[in-house]
């Protein structure tokens, strides 16, 4: 049984295999590249199936965007609370970006990649987007004190260290980001 991103890529249940096959298929090759039958096809489910669980392929996307966005908030969480230092725990979400793009191959931020794809008609998926970065930036500003210019670069930092990362399928943004983190949590 092949894994995705820790997750088992054939299920029992269908729904739970489209959602997998959703998963892998957004995140390799993108959600306009995806087409349902390809979905269906992967996912070894009839076509009636997948309708009967998501109506469409955006109600898939949101059901993806959903799910990612507690997985990854979960793995994030539990990345940062292995260190008790307030100070480090900022440090620590940045060492979370260096975990991530180990385990996904320097495949960046799965809802900014999907914003990339969607257009103004798409007002779902983008509140989606939206609210999860949102959450981002809140979670983040809880990790340090200060004002909140500096929380504001904290976020945009982390932010540009994903998207750089994937660009240059290296860690060095991640790395550059975290050094001008700790100097600005230093002043």
């Amino acid at each position: 049984m092949a894994t995705f991103a820790g997750m088992k890529v054939h299920e029992s249940n269908p729904k739970e295999r489209i959602m997998q096959t959703a998963t892998r298929l957004f995140h390799q090759q993108g959600y306009q590249a995806t087409g349902i039958n390809q979905v269906i096809k992967e996912a070894d489910v009839a076509r009636a199936s997948l309708y009967q669980h998501y109506e469409s392929k955006e109600k898939l996307c949101i059901a993806y965007l959903n799910r990612r966005h507690d997985q990854w908030f979960t793995k994030l969480k539990k990345h940062v609370d292995r260190v008790d230092e307030p100070k480090k725990k900022i440090l620590a979400a940045f060492d979370f970006l260096h975990a991530m793009n180990k385990e996904e191959n320097y495949q960046g931020c799965a809802f900014l990649n999907i914003l990339g794809e969607i257009t103004d008609k798409d007002k779902e998926i983008l509140d989606i987007i939206q609210n999860h970065k949102i959450d981002v930036r809140k979670y983040l500003g809880s990790l340090i004190t200060g004002d909140k210019s500096i929380k504001d670069h904290i976020y945009l930092l982390f932010e540009s260290a994903i998207m750089e990362s994937k660009l240059f399928r290296s860690q060095w943004p991640v790395n550059e980001g975290k050094k001008i983190v700790n100097r600005l949590i230093d002043q």
